[in-house]
């Protein structure tokens, strides 16, 4: 059962690092640093995207409307950060 659980954080973990890498690119394209027409930046941020919009969706639309800030990944993260302490916490050391 540990295993599955230390599985189950590594997923977590890096699935933080997709959230960043998300937020990270959509600045970059933004600000016209990267271009969306090359092949590699579109594939990277296509997959991107379909790793983080089925959980960043729910999100904005429950939030209020904050101009062009989009908080949403930070509201992620801070998911993700608490069910990684609770399954640390709790979960982990009951675990026989």
């Amino acid at each position: 059962m540990r295993a599955i659980l230390d599985v189950v954080l590594l997923v977590l973990d890096l699935y933080k690092w997709v959230v960043i890498a998300g937020v990270v690119l959509s600045w970059l394209l933004a600000f016209n640093v990267v271009n969306y027409s090359n092949n590699l930046v579109r594939s990277v941020w296509q997959a991107v995207n379909a790793l983080t919009e089925p959980l960043l969706a729910p999100i904005r639309r429950f939030m209020p409307n904050l101009g062009g800030l989009d908080i949403s990944p930070v509201i992620l993260l801070l998911g993700v950060f608490f069910v990684q302490s609770v399954i640390a916490r709790y979960i982990y050391p009951n675990v026989f």
